[in-house]
């Protein structure tokens, strides 16, 4: 079948590094298992994060409302309030997957230990977007970006990209 003449060639995806982010969180609230998934809040309990153009805290209040499915993802739906070093707020929000492979989850099961595994050997990644209306910073609400996730003690971290 011949390629659509509609199909052109455009430049690659480009990113750049916009911060570094640590999310402390509180203890899980298991909704149980519903009619799509297991239902978990993993509330936002603080943290901080950093990077050349921006720097500051996560307040506590928000969260992931993930959901798991049958098969073991985690599907992410996060919502959470960051603060900049200069008083700034800025709504943060992704999506986003978090794959465990079956034979790696038995060690991620354990609190203890869960973030010592490497994280190359699970799937961890999302798409942050942000709202703000603070005029130093409404660059911010035009950006997509891209982040990849690992397990730390007592939270999750992301290294997070703009998508240029």
């Amino acid at each position: 079948m011949p390629a659509d003449p509609r199909v052109r060639d455009v430049d690659g995806i480009r990113t750049e590094f916009l911060f570094d982010i640590v999310v402390d969180l509180d203890p899980p609230l298991d909704f149980g298992r519903g009619p799509v998934g297991r239902r978990v809040l993993f509330g936002s309990a603080g943290g901080t994060f950093e990077g050349p153009a921006l720097r500051g805290e996560v307040l506590p209040g928000g969260g992931d409302w993930a959901l798991f499915r049958s098969d073991g993802t985690m599907l992410l739906d996060v919502r959470l309030t960051l603060r900049t070093d200069d008083g700034a707020l800025l709504h943060m929000t992704y999506g986003g997957r978090y794959t465990t492979p079956p034979g790696l989850r038995a060690e991620m099961a354990d609190p203890a230990a869960r973030h010592r595994v490497d994280p190359s050997r699970y799937y961890f990644r999302t798409n942050p977007l942000f709202e703000t209306g603070a005029e130093q910073y409404t660059w911010l609400n035009d950006v997509v970006c891209v982040g990849s996730g690992y397990l730390v003690q007592d939270g999750i971290a992301y290294k997070v990209f703009q998508v240029l």
